[in-house]
């Protein structure tokens, strides 16, 4: 294990960068997302928030700025269709078939406040990771803060908290001793979430045991939006300093699954596991947090 001389002060981490093996090849992984080869990465030092902006953080971001969200402005986003229970029929878009499977819905008044729709609330959830925000939505907060979004390497490297070819940010098992270490879909998916973690949508965005940098939900909970352009093919050899991605793209990095995530369908609760979506596009289980330079 790396031994960490970063410093934790004001809600964020600064690590000293350095080099680590970003990547896996193993079996479990998606060989279509290019999560290989493992290769060296060399980052400079940078800070990165010990957990995901919560919904409370959000709300003084609107209310100092006044910002529109883009789920706000569309009129609304997309639900887990468990999380729909109570939802009035009419509030369903039927039409958005190009997106919709047998467990998203897209739902009309959806936003990060109300992230069921109509009647919804952030009631016990102001400390839960803020969802229903775009890409674009999470770029405006990080630089009202003065920070920005981690690079994709930035992000595997806090996930690993120094530890190196480890499935999770805790090592290669994934409930070691029986006990949960993040939360995702237990039971049978879509149908049956035993909850046997704890949790059937979000959790407090610090639950969990933090990794050995002290970061919280680097794994499940909610995807988390990076900097990087989306691509199977920006790759370099040898050691690579300080990547940022593509120059140009349709889709932006997401990191670390969530609270959707099961192996049946998408074991992608790793630390080297990798996928996207287009930057306007808004969910009930993508999140972010922000990084900054040191």
């Amino acid at each position: 294990m790396t031994e960490f001389n970063g410093s934790l002060s004001e809600g964020r981490v600064s690590l000293p960068g350095g080099q680590f093996r970003m990547g896996a090849s193993g079996p479990e992984t998606w060989t279509a997302d290019a999560e290989g080869p493992v290769r060296t990465v060399e980052l400079k030092p940078f800070a990165i928030d010990v957990h995901a902006v919560t919904n409370q953080d959000f709300k003084g971001f609107i209310e100092a700025t006044g910002y529109v969200t883009d789920a706000e402005r569309f009129g609304w986003s997309y639900v887990f269709v468990g999380m729909l229970k109570n939802a009035k029929k009419k509030v369903r878009l039927k039409s958005l078939a190009h997106r919709q499977t047998e467990w998203w819905h897209a739902v009309r008044g959806v936003t990060w406040k109300r992230p069921e729709g109509p009647g919804s609330s952030l009631k016990k959830r102001m400390q839960h990771p803020v969802v229903h925000v775009s890409w674009n939505d999470a770029d405006a907060f990080a630089r009202w803060t003065g920070k920005r979004l981690p690079t994709e390497a930035e992000w595997e490297y806090a996930a690993r908290g120094g530890l190196d070819d480890q499935l999770y940010p805790w090592g290669s098992e994934l409930t070691p001793d029986g006990e949960h270490q993040c939360n995702i879909w237990q039971g049978n998916f879509p149908s049956t979430n035993t909850c046997s973690d704890g949790y059937f949508g979000t959790a407090p965005a610090s639950a969990f045991r933090p990794n050995g940098f002290g970061l919280y939900n680097m794994i499940g909970n909610t995807w988390e939006w990076c900097s990087d352009w989306w691509s199977i093919h920006f790759r370099s050899d040898g050691i690579t300093k300080n990547p940022s991605g593509p120059p140009l793209g349709n889709e932006k990095v997401i990191r670390g699954g969530s609270y959707l995530c099961h192996d049946s369908y998408c074991n992608r609760y790793r630390n080297s596991a990798r996928t996207k979506n287009t930057p306007e596009s808004t969910t009930g289980n993508i999140g972010f947090r922000c990084a900054s330079d040191v």
